[in-house]
């Protein structure tokens, strides 16, 4: 997996993995997430899923870490652009609102049911 990143200025930091984001995947992933969290003055990760085609229990896995370590350091991670397949695994773990992305069922729904919320 071959990982990209972009600084858009302000704290705010792109991650742009390409390939699939699952049990071999993940480790080259968590690496380059954990480079953009040690950043000083970070505020916000978007983790653009435009060029990953695959996303398995692994990959939401190291997107929830990620989403919760950025928390705890005081920043947000979310995702963007993901492609119909991982859009829809977003959607039926109930993660798409957690992550930052309620395009859930093209109409700005949401599988996430009342009461869940996104982190932070």
């Amino acid at each position: 997996m071959e990982i990209g990143t972009r600084d858009a200025g302000k704290g705010r930091l792109f991650l742009s993995p390409v390939g699939d984001l699952d049990m071999a995947g993940v480790p080259a992933f968590d690496r380059a997430l954990d480079e953009v969290l040690d950043r000083p003055g970070l505020v916000e990760i978007v983790v653009d899923l435009g060029a990953v085609p695959f996303l398995d229990s692994t990959g939401v896995a190291a997107l929830l870490r990620g989403a919760a370590e950025a928390v705890g350091r005081g920043a947000s991670l979310r995702v963007a652009d993901p492609q119909p397949v991982v859009a829809k695994v977003l959607r039926i773990t109930a993660v798409d609102v957690l992550l930052g992305w309620p395009g859930g069922r093209g109409d700005g729904s949401s599988a996430v049911e009342p009461g869940w919320r996104r982190l932070r």
